[in-house]
């Protein structure tokens, strides 16, 4: 009798037949989550990269400078591409950086960019439904995207990898 070993699987619950609706809903926030988190993956690594080359520059006027550096190789990477997001997959995204850096993004660009540019950001986002503010939460309303983040980091879900086009 041949014996095979498989992979052991992770089985987070059981849809029903009546769950159709709700099916539909986690199956776009998994396309979402997909088309998102490699964003966030790369955008988490570049502000690790910044900080640490932050912490390396001593002149204000240099932390300036690389600041602007910084944000306009970040715009050169994402700006076409976010441009194209729906507005679902931009909380998302907002999400999944909190997710990666571990801090808002208001709070990123408050200690980037300033106090009153946070400010401007904030009002421009809560103009069209975002909020900067926002954090993850990976137990309470954001379980089902931890969920879906934990399958990708398993390799159980397939995602394109984004390297960064910059150098």
């Amino acid at each position: 009798i041949p014996v095979i070993d498989l992979a052991p699987t992770v089985v987070e619950s059981r849809w029903t037949a009546r769950d159709r609706k709700q099916m539909e809903r986690y199956d776009r926030l998994t396309r979402n989550v997909a088309k998102v988190y490699p964003y966030a993956r790369l955008t988490g690594d570049l502000l690790r990269e910044y900080e640490h080359d932050l912490a390396q520059i001593r002149k204000d006027n240099d932390q300036e400078l690389y600041v602007k550096l910084a944000e306009a190789e970040l715009r050169a990477e994402f700006e076409a591409e976010v441009k194209d997001l729906t507005v679902s997959q931009g909380k998302l995204l907002i999400k999944l950086i909190d997710r990666e850096t571990g801090h808002t993004s208001y709070d990123l660009v408050k200690q980037l960019r300033g106090s009153f540019t946070a400010f401007v950001w904030q009002g421009m986002a809560r103009i069209f439904g975002h909020d900067l503010r926002g954090t993850y939460d990976p137990v309470g309303d954001d379980h089902l995207v931890e969920l879906i983040v934990q399958r990708i980091e398993r390799g159980e879900l397939a995602v394109a990898v984004r390297p960064a086009r910059t150098t």
